[in-house]
């Protein structure tokens, strides 16, 4: 026979519960009745909004505030004018980079074979560091996973020539780039042999992606351009916060027949009302591909785009901008990984914070995650 006294854990978990909340609940009372709480409760209530305290500011104030706004519209003017002249500056060291890329380019594209100069740089994975005894154990472990990996792995040997797929990789491992590649868009992406970036004198800059002749279309180049406003609005003029990214806008790729990988047809069966009769009704509907990233949403001037398309250019201007300030000019350690290590340090530092499951079940309800990225920085 269970004993009266004893209490089941839910019951032990309730009682906790409720003592827990009148606790709460008599050490509010205690704090409200402390005057000095009190007041600061108060004023933090009571606190007015900083457009209202400026309202209530003196006349005499107001006139000095006017004074200052002006002078921050001076100086953002003066800031726009050394944006403008760092634009010119990268644009005068763009020549001197070029020697380098131009040299990557032959190398990935195997149009050259580097020197043993070129080549002496330090690996991280230098079989001389290994002990034969750790080698052995290596070649145990490998053995039995080789199975496994072997029909992963891309089959090369040492008469490789250059460096295989190697944009396809580097977009492969930028997670925002690996999002837009779909499996149709990689046979094509093997053929692209070098991204470029071209600094336009006031405008702002193109991307230009370097294909080998293919199967696919018949564009040796495809083109992306980005245009920067680097001035102060007229509208505007405290709003300013450095060079704005305006507009993209793409270029038309050449598909060869029946090679156009942004487009499906899906067929739809129709039937009469009257007499029974059914048809097949073809239509021809936009497809998920990266080669999308060519034909952006064009929006009309002075007039305001609808929230799908200011999002979907949001993330257009921010996958431009990562191109001209990382990919182009690190593409080796995007390709190594290297470059991704950094934001793997981050991983699961800082605080931890607890969800209830049904916050979980709510975040999952909520949908997709979307990127945010602040377009307007050049």
């Amino acid at each position: 026979m269970a004993d009266p006294e004893s209490k089941s854990a839910g019951e032990e978990a309730e009682e906790v519960e409720g003592t827990d909340e009148h606790t709460n609940d008599e050490l509010n009372k205690a704090l409200m009745k402390n005057p000095e709480v009190l007041a600061a409760v108060q004023d933090h209530l009571l606190m007015p909004t900083p457009a209202e305290y400026v309202k209530s500011l003196p006349k005499v104030v107001k006139r000095r505030l006017k004074a200052l706004k002006r002078l921050q519209s001076e100086a953002n003017k003066v800031e726009s004018k050394f944006y403008e002249e760092v634009h010119e500056l990268e644009r005068k060291y763009a020549s001197l980079y070029e020697p380098f890329f131009e040299r990557r380019r032959e190398i990935i594209a195997a149009q050259v074979e580097p020197t043993d100069e070129e080549c002496n740089w330090p690996s991280d994975d230098e079989e001389e560091e290994l002990s034969e005894d750790v080698k052995t154990k290596a070649k145990i472990e490998d053995a039995g996973e080789k199975k496994e990996t072997e029909s992963q792995e891309t089959k090369f040997d040492e008469n490789t020539k250059g460096v295989p797929d190697f944009w396809l990789m580097v977009f492969k491992n930028v997670d925002m780039l690996a999002e837009m590649i779909q499996p149709h868009d990689e046979p094509i992406l093997k053929h692209l042999q070098d991204v470029k970036l071209k600094l336009n004198e006031g405008t702002g800059f193109t991307l230009q992606f370097v294909f080998e002749p293919n199967e696919y279309f018949t564009n040796p180049v495809l083109t992306k351009d980005y245009f920067i406003r680097f001035t102060v609005e007229d509208e505007n003029p405290l709003g300013y916060e450095g060079p704005d990214i305006i507009k993209c806008t793409g270029c038309t790729i050449d598909w060869k027949k029946g090679k156009n990988v942004t487009v499906k047809v899906v067929k739809k069966v129709q039937k009469h009302k009257g007499r029974g009769t059914k048809r097949t009704v073809t239509k021809t509907v936009q497809n998920d591909s990266f080669f999308n990233f060519f034909s952006p949403p064009q929006v009309v001037e002075e007039e305001e785009p609808d929230e799908e398309t200011e999002a979907l250019l949001t993330a257009d201007f921010e996958i431009g901008h990562f191109f001209r300030e990382s990919i182009i000019p690190r593409a080796i350690l995007y390709f190594t990984g290297e470059a991704l290590e950094d934001d793997e340090d981050y991983d699961g530092e800082g605080d931890e914070e607890e969800h209830d499951d049904d916050d979980l079940e709510e975040e999952e309800e909520d949908g997709e995650h979307h990127h945010h990225p602040h377009a307007g920085r050049k």
